[in-house]
This record gives C-alpha cells, sequence and structure tokens, in this order.
C-alpha cells in the first residue's frame, strides 16, 4: 500500500500545481470503496477491511486537519480485532461538499443521500 499511496500524493501535487487559479474554486475527494485491516499480512500488505480514509483538498477546504474519531490500534478498539472502526459516514464529508462547495438545495442533497443520518458538521468547508 506505501507503494500505492507516493504515486497517489504526487499525482494530486501535480493536479493541484496545474489547476493554477482554479484550484481555489475545486473540492478533490479521493476515497476507496473499501478499508484495509490494520496490520500488515505476510506479504506486506494488508488486506481488505472496514474502516478507511477520505482525503478531501481544494481552495475552500479547511485543510491541515483530520477529522473523524481515533480510537486506536489497540485490538480492542478494532473492528473484528483486525479493522479500524467506521466512525464517520462517508455521505456526510460528500453531502458537505454537495452542500458548501456546489450549493445543492435540501432537496437535492436529500435525493442524492436519501436516509442520511442525522449529525454534527464536520466543518471540512468554508
Amino acid at each position: 500500500m506505501a507503494n500505492r499511496l507516493a504515486p497517489l500524493g504526487q499525482g494530486l501535487s501535480v493536479l493541484a500545481q496545474r489547476l493554477g487559479p482554479l484550484f481555489d474554486d475545486t473540492v478533490i475527494v479521493v476515497m476507496s470503496e473499501f478499508g484495509r485491516t490494520a496490520r500488515e499480512n505476510g506479504n506486506k500488505g494488508t488486506d481488505h477491511g472496514h474502516g478507511n480514509v477520505m482525503w478531501v483538498l481544494g481552495g475552500g477546504v479547511n485543510g491541515g486537519k483530520v477529522h473523524g474519531e481515533w480510537r486506536g490500534l489497540a485490538t480492542a478498539q478494532l473492528n473484528e480485532g483486525r479493522d479500524l472502526p467506521v466512525t464517520t459516514d462517508f455521505r456526510r464529508v460528500l453531502a458537505q461538499v454537495g452542500e458548501r462547495h456546489l450549493r445543492l438545495a435540501d432537496a437535492a442533497l436529500a435525493r442524492a443521500f436519501p436516509a442520511l443520518p442525522a449529525g454534527a458538521s464536520l466543518k471540512l468547508l468554508a
């Protein structure tokens, strides 16, 4: 996984640089449909798991912060003793991008994210 994150980070950096002033009006979300286990497997990789990370970057992003709940890597803190627990519903992040960046109305957000549970704002975007 480490061998894949460096090129991803470099690609995002190049994208941000090449967008130039357009980056100020851009929000980029990087996410995966599955998480990874907290521990390496025998091949020095990680297996599919539950918890995951999302990266949000762009001109209107309140950057330099880690949002969400960190419970640690102790076995007792892991989901089923192996995975990071899911503590933030990814739909809350995407809904905030829709609301604050795309300026979607409440009705449009409700159609895009039906049954989205209520919760405190993550304050990702200015």
